[in-house]
């Protein structure tokens, strides 16, 4: 295969090509977390998503319409990794488009733009930078622009970009598109736990790492970092009677939790400094991550390579030294082991009830604090379980 080097050239994008790019459509630099999102402790507080408008049947609700949306996200982002998977397992790629973003320019003052794409524009709308879209769905938004993004595609606009709350919506709004045997990962009857466990989730372990790595004071980290190690020991015994966190089948709950553990495992160590114990060292969360790592829609979405990035200085870094010649795919290879924990071995995915309809399936998604304007609402020593998180609060596992 021949390579044209002066195509590479003309398709990098520099900062100078994103600066015009920026006055040209009007894009402020995008905010910095360490100077926006940081208290008085000098603890990181994560900004709350923007655009919080849910996806339901009331009328200023956002509709459920297929082909109308896609969801903006990138390879780096767990976020944003968290709604594509969810999006493919339930056989919606027909339904919700999508769109990588990617850093603009080498500095990436602006944020998310579209290096991959010709002329270096978002190719179905036309952006140049994600916040353009923000932009388009409130002019008066002034924060960072994140993915992932749920964007109406007809008029050019964000109209969610909820995390918190977002997979639940692909899982029950837009269950009408599903075939009828998608998987069911987000059942009726257990929502409120998943919900709670969700939300328990959030401070200690997916946002765990950037509480450490933007935090500003001892204070925070060793809050944030004795957060994150509890949590994981709590789930480590959890999983050794469960084979995913709620039992017998792959949950909401499993995918958020998966792509936060990909990325301490590989990349997150760069950042926070000793680590107390690696993920390989936690026997169940090990053989569970993977377990879903050997699940082609989990290892379509695991980007070990985007991480092995170089660090400047005289002393090579890991990912320069180590990190290309790591065999991942033996490493992650499962044993299988952890199907003598399911009555259902052969099956990863609950099946809806006999009978159950769309209708029934429907509900409104709760909220969460965590959305919250009032910082301290978003506090993340504030957040309770109704039970322990090393205890699966569904004694069924889901069988019933």
């Amino acid at each position: 295969m021949s390579c044209n080097f002066s195509e590479i050239e003309e398709n990098i994008y520099t900062d100078e090509e994103a600066e015009l790019h920026a006055k040209e459509v009007g894009v402020d630099p995008r905010p910095k977390e360490t100077k926006a999102e940081i208290d008085e402790r000098g603890a990181f507080i994560r900004q709350p998503n923007a655009f919080t408008v849910p996806f339901g049947e009331k009328e200023n609700d956002n509709h459920a319409e297929a082909n109308r949306f896609a969801i903006y996200w990138a390879h780096g982002c767990h976020w944003s990794n968290r709604p594509v998977i969810v999006r493919d397992i339930l056989g919606l790629t027909d339904v919700i488009g999508d769109v990588a973003t990617t850093h603009t320019g080498k500095k990436n003052i602006y944020g998310h733009g579209f290096a991959d794409s010709p002329e270096h524009k978002d190719p179905l709308c036309g952006a140049y930078f994600l916040s353009e879209l923000y932009k388009n769905g409130n002019p008066d938004f002034g924060g960072r622009a994140t993915t992932p993004a749920f964007v109406d595609v007809k008029e050019k606009k964000v109209v969610n970009n909820d995390y918190h709350r977002l997979t639940n919506y692909i899982e029950v709004q837009f269950r009408k598109f599903q075939p009828e045997d998608a998987p069911d990962l987000y059942p009726v009857k257990y929502r409120r736990e998943i919900d709670e466990f969700n939300d328990w989730l959030f401070p200690a372990v997916n946002n765990g790492h950037y509480r450490m790595a933007f935090c500003q004071s001892w204070e925070a980290y060793e809050e944030a970092y004795n957060d994150f190690f509890d949590a994981v020991e709590k789930l480590d015994k959890r999983l050794a009677e469960n084979r995913f966190l709620f039992g017998d089948y792959i949950t909401d709950s499993d995918i958020r939790l998966y792509v936060t553990l990909v990325r301490w495992e590989t990349s997150y160590y760069h950042n926070v400094g000793p680590m107390k114990k690696r993920i390989t060292e936690y026997k169940n969360l090990w053989g569970y991550v993977k377990e879903l790592f050997s699940l082609p829609v989990f290892k379509k979405y695991t980007f070990f390579e985007f991480h092995k990035n170089d660090t400047p200085g005289i002393f090579a870094s890991y990912p320069k030294r180590i990190a290309a010649q790591v065999p991942y795919e033996k490493l992650w290879a499962t044993d299988g082991e952890r199907k003598a924990l399911s009555k259902d071995p052969d099956h990863v995915f609950k099946k809806h009830p006999d009978g159950e309809t769309v209708e029934e399936y429907q509900s409104v998604i709760s909220t969460t604090k965590w959305n919250s304007a009032d910082w301290a609402d978003r506090n993340p020593m504030e957040r309770t379980l109704s039970q322990d998180a090393s205890i699966n609060p569904i004694s069924s596992k889901l069988r019933d």
